[in-house]
């Protein structure tokens, strides 16, 4: 009999609706229950909890009852989907802790042996963390049993407990150390109960009762060393004795560990020591080393895997790691085979000549019938092969880039930009492989991925410029994706008004004014404009103006304000000069930060919001902030050793600021002073990271405040400090202490916490420089380190800090872009300028001049003048505001070098006000 598809969907959906299965579970109060019903209903219970359907309180309180009342069943097969259910349905439910003594009834050591790990297993999530104490008996004896399925359900229990109450099961160590030293149990049939049995070992005296069939692969060894490393995780030493000890030496073969897994995570374990102690790298290469020589290939490849993933490992610790993958690439297990290729290809990225090796291997696997692993084969030959192979592996790809998915394309594509990047001699057989796979059938990621490609090449290989626009404009013919059609119109907008012929990439972007939908008509209208205005011909911009007149007539809004607003820009070159070709724009971190500030401030809205405040970036560094990493680094950081070690992400300098300023106005004590106009970029350091007490410093720039933010730290776990103060001594006038906002009570574990001083600037127009005198002031108390308690009365002490410096640049001045020639000139008429010449002695070459104005002046260097070209001779040009409306500031470096004498400079500095260009004076000569 056979059914339509609607109606099998709709009969699976009455069948397994939660209404139905709850007034079916009705059955379960019957006086002679059917233990085949109850199973099927169990099963359908589970099954909808595993689809993600919720039950309310009330309705998982009344199936849990009703599954309780099972318990009384004598069918084994019953009770083990009883116990199943009991553990999804404990979460939910209400007073599970009522079926407490029903599941220690089974967990006796006389009881069943297929019901006991259930019965553990189960137990762990009904009881609190205040019971645990209580069962600390039945749990120890478990964890010893010499039934692996008791042993494991009993571990696994204890590892999910272990959060909760850790104190406890701390004393477990003992109980699970000896199910990690476990002797390996013989194989069942070799066993003296099954020597005298019949087919499969069953015989007339057989116990009553379900048996178990003991486990031969010692999976008790892996839980017990996961609830091991659990336990002593906080204990350094321990960890590195206790994988020196179940290693086995330097050639693995000694280990107690026989069940694979366990030798894997033991290997995990060993990378995780390495990492963190730099003194063990050597013991524990070594022992990952000797696992390479192990007889499971899971673990041959774990301990590779681990060797290849090391940070700072050379080529010659390579060599064997690289020699086991190799051998994998030829193994009939397409797992694998796929594993060493995989790990081959991260490889390849920095250590491509160790992957080499590998070539005449990896060549054999571009025919493999496993498309995933032709596809990794292929590109990590493109990235450890020479130019003279190049020809043949692009023959070789194209063949089957139609019998992969989407995904694997992305990979091949981001693999053959890298190599394009890499010979740029074969860009013309890159590009034409590049555009062939455009016009394919395939999703958004493959597109963006091949258009970014074709993007990079434009970008770094000039050769292949127009040729590579020319495909662009073809494509966007065709284009079904408005995101890469706006993005390819808007380059062609940027770099087509640069061509020898730049008039023939009109009529293409005109033809998106035609037939696209709005945002691409939008987007087209800007692209036309810019070769418009960057256009030399007259009869070039004539033409722009015909083709954008025809947009005013345009039903969308946004097509026809672009329209006018460019025919407006191309009659009048100051507004094209701003609007146009000026390529700063707004650091969108620094103007989110200021609106902020102008929005929470009440008293700011009487006047507008001041935009020239704001620093700008160029649109290159805009991008750079804002570019997603290639597939390539993100198939690499999305592995799990390689995310277990991953950097956080450094927050950039303006979004420190913006988190500061939240910071600073959640204190009622500061919510006079206003805006925070500037912050340190980073904290610095007063005391060495070493001493008992660890003390930096953030300086607040306001209006007419300065706010010095001292982060502190105690370091001693034995000490607890009250009252801690830092008093400042400034070494000049001009700003006069308002208070202190001190810590009352600072211990190792509440650490580090914040002491703020707070200062009144006399001249609020001008800039307070020089340095103050610190010293750490608090009361000293010893903990009892039974107890726990500090003393009562403790001693008043103080700690001397390094002196703290308000400096010039990295206090009133931030970075800003600017078009240095533009605005030079500008500011010759409408602004100050002031010259000053002085010896830098000290500097031994030009660079290092170069990198300490910059770090000094906390200017933005323009144009790649922060890179001299000269030995000799060299300028650079710098760019930023300063802040509280001290307006724009640029400073002009002429550099000479000369061996005997350093560095000889001559400043010149022009700026909106006089003293903001004396202020960059004053930084460099004090």
């Amino acid at each position: 009999m056979s059914f339509k598809k609607d109606e099998e969907s709709g009969l699976n959906a009455y069948y397994n609706n939660k209404s139905t299965i709850i007034q079916e579970a009705r059955i379960f109060n019957e006086s002679n229950v059917s233990p085949r019903k109850c199973r099927a209903l169990l099963t359908r219970v589970v099954y909808l909890l595993y689809l993600g359907e919720t039950l309310n309180t009330q309705e998982a309180t009344n199936l849990f009852f009703g599954t309780t009342k099972l318990f009384q069943n004598k069918d084994s097969a019953l009770r083990q989907m009883v116990y199943l259910t009991v553990k999804e349905l404990a979460t939910m439910a209400e007073d599970v802790i009522m079926v407490t003594s029903s599941i220690m009834k089974d967990m006796q050591p006389n009881s069943e042996v297929v019901y006991r790990p259930n019965a553990i297993r189960a137990l762990c999530r009904i009881i609190d963390p205040s019971m645990v104490q209580g069962v600390e008996r039945f749990f120890k004896s478990a964890i010893v049993d010499k039934n692996p399925s008791i042993s494991s359900g009993a571990l696994v229990s204890s590892y999910h407990l272990y959060p909760q109450a850790k104190e406890v099961i701390k004393r477990w160590v003992n109980e699970v150390q000896e199910a990690v030293n476990v002797k390996p149990i013989a194989a069942y049939f070799n066993s003296p109960q099954s020597s005298s049995s019949g087919y499969l070992g069953f015989s007339s005296p057989q116990p009553s009762g379900p048996q178990t069939i003991p486990s031969t692969s010692n999976i008790t060894q892996y839980h017990a060393l996961g609830l091991l490393f659990q336990i002593r995780q906080q204990d350094r030493m321990a960890i590195t004795k206790m994988i020196q000890q179940l290693g086995g030496g330097k050639s693995g073969s000694g280990s107690t560990l026989k069940n694979p897994m366990a030798l894997c995570m033991l290997i995990r374990y060993a990378v995780k020591v390495m990492e963190e102690d730099p003194n063990m790298h050597k013991q524990m290469y070594d022992l990952l080393e000797g696992w390479l020589r192990h007889k499971s290939d899971m673990v041959n490849y774990e301990a590779a895997r681990a060797i290849c993933e090391m940070r700072g490992v050379t080529s010659q610790q390579l060599t064997r790691s690289v020699s086991v993958l190799q051998i994998f690439l030829s193994s009939p297990k397409p797992a694998l085979k796929f594993a060493a290729i995989r790990t081959l290809s991260q490889l390849a990225l920095t250590h491509p000549a160790s992957v080499a090796t590998c070539n005449v291997d990896m060549e054999n696997l571009i025919t493999d019938s496993n498309r995933s692993i032709a596809t990794y084969a292929i590109t990590t030959l493109l990235k450890t092969g020479n130019e003279a192979s190049v020809d043949r592996l692009m023959k070789q790809i194209t063949g089957f880039m139609s019998e992969i998915s989407d995904e694997f394309k992305v990979i091949v594509v981001e693999a053959i930009r890298s190599l394009t990047l890499k010979f740029p001699a074969k860009q013309a057989l890159m590009l034409n492989f590049l555009s062939g796979v455009l016009r394919d059938e395939g999703g958004y990621d493959f597109k963006r991925a091949v258009v970014e490609a074709i993007f990079d090449m434009i970008k770094f290989i000039s050769d292949s410029k127009e040729a590579a626009l020319a495909h662009l404009c073809e494509f966007i013919e065709d284009c079904e994706f408005t995101k890469l059609s706006v993005r390819i119109l808007h380059l062609i907008g940027i770099e087509g008004p640069k061509t020898l012929q730049p008039t023939k990439y009109i009529r293409y972007i005109y033809n998106r004014v035609v037939l696209e939908n709005a945002i691409v008509r939008a987007a087209a209208v800007s692209s036309l404009a810019k070769f418009g205005v960057n256009a030399i011909d007259g009869t070039i911009r004539n033409s722009i103006r015909v083709l954008l007149s025809r947009c005013l007539d345009d039903v969308d809004d946004e097509v026809r304000d672009r329209a006018a607003m460019y025919l407006k820009v191309m009659q009048e070159e100051p507004l094209a000069q701003k609007y146009v070709k000026d390529d700063s724009v707004f650091s969108l971190a620094a103007l989110e930060s200021q609106l902020v500030s102008y929005v929470n401030d009440s008293a700011a809205s009487e006047t507008p919001f001041d935009v020239s405040t704001v620093p700008k970036v160029s649109r290159a560094q805009a991008q750079q902030e804002s570019a997603r990493p290639g597939a390539i680094e993100t198939i690499v950081a999305a592995t799990p050793a390689k995310a277990a070690v991953a950097a956080p992400v450094q927050k950039t300098a303006e979004e420190t600021k913006s988190a500061y300023a939240q910071q600073l106005a959640a204190v009622p004590d500061f919510a006079e002073y206003g805006p925070v106009l500037n912050s340190s970029n980073k904290p610095a350091p007063l005391t060495e990271t070493e001493t008992e007490y660890v003390v930096a410093c953030v300086k607040h720039i306001f209006k007419e405040h300065v706010v010095f933010q001292f982060n502190v730290s105690n370091t001693m776990p034995d000490t607890i400090l009250e009252r801690v103060a830092v008093a400042m001594q400034p070494n000049d006038s001009g700003l006069t202490e308002d208070f202190i906002l001190p810590v009352e009570s600072l211990s190792h574990e509440t650490s580090p916490q914040i002491v703020y001083v707070s200062f009144t600037r006399d001249s609020p127009e001008d800039y307070v420089l020089g340095s103050f005198g610190c010293t750490l002031k608090f009361i000293s108390k010893e903990v009892d380190p039974t107890s726990g308690v500090p003393e009562e009365e403790g001693y008043e002490d103080e700690y001397q800090l390094e002196e703290v410096e308000l400096g010039a640049g990295s206090d009133y001045i931030v970075p800003s872009y600017a078009a240095f020639a533009a605005e030079w000139d500008k500011m010759k008429e409408a602004g100050v300028s002031l010259t000053e010449t002085f010896a830098l002695s000290s500097m031994g070459s030009l660079k290092a001049a170069c990198d300490s104005l910059i770090e000094i002046l906390n200017m933005e260097a323009l144009g790649g003048t922060e890179h001299p070209q000269s030995t000799s001779v060299h300028t650079l040009n710098l760019s930023g505001l300063v802040t509280g409306g001290g307006g724009k500031v640029l400073a002009r470096c002429r550099m000479t070098f000369s061996s005997g004498q350093g560095v000889t400079l001559e400043l010149s500095v022009r700026a909106e006000q006089d003293p903001a260009a004396r202020l960059v004076l004053a930084a460099i000569g004090g």
